[in-house]
């Protein structure tokens, strides 16, 4: 049996290269499927995220229009009725506000 040492030579390189667990993503070929829809489910939660705090924050300037302060915590503009019921944070997620600025975001539970 002959071996042409070159051509498997070039194949373990080629091998290797495929298998990098290192690599960033979307440069290789065979994770696209992954990477997109990784990105994907990233994008969706950005954007959950960026719609509740966008419904909630004109909420707040009601309330304090209206009642000369920010509210002490969420729950208060349910209890008076600016709000039908608390945000639901997507998942991964958790609502926080400041009372005393009166800003609002959903930021990464821990």
């Amino acid at each position: 049996m002959r071996f042409d040492l070159p051509a498997i030579a070039a194949a373990a390189a080629l091998f290797a290269a495929c298998g990098a667990k290192d690599a960033p993503p979307g440069t290789n070929p065979v994770n696209a499927p992954t990477d997109y829809l990784g990105a994907v489910a990233k994008g969706k939660k950005k954007s959950e995220s960026t719609l509740g705090a966008l419904q909630v924050a004109p909420v707040i300037q009601q309330f304090e229009a209206a009642e000369g302060r920010f509210p002490k915590s969420l729950q208060e503009m349910v209890d008076k009725g600016y709000l039908s019921a608390l945000p639901e944070a997507p998942q991964g997620m958790k609502a926080s506000y400041d009372p005393q600025t009166g800003a609002f975001s959903f930021t990464p539970a821990k």
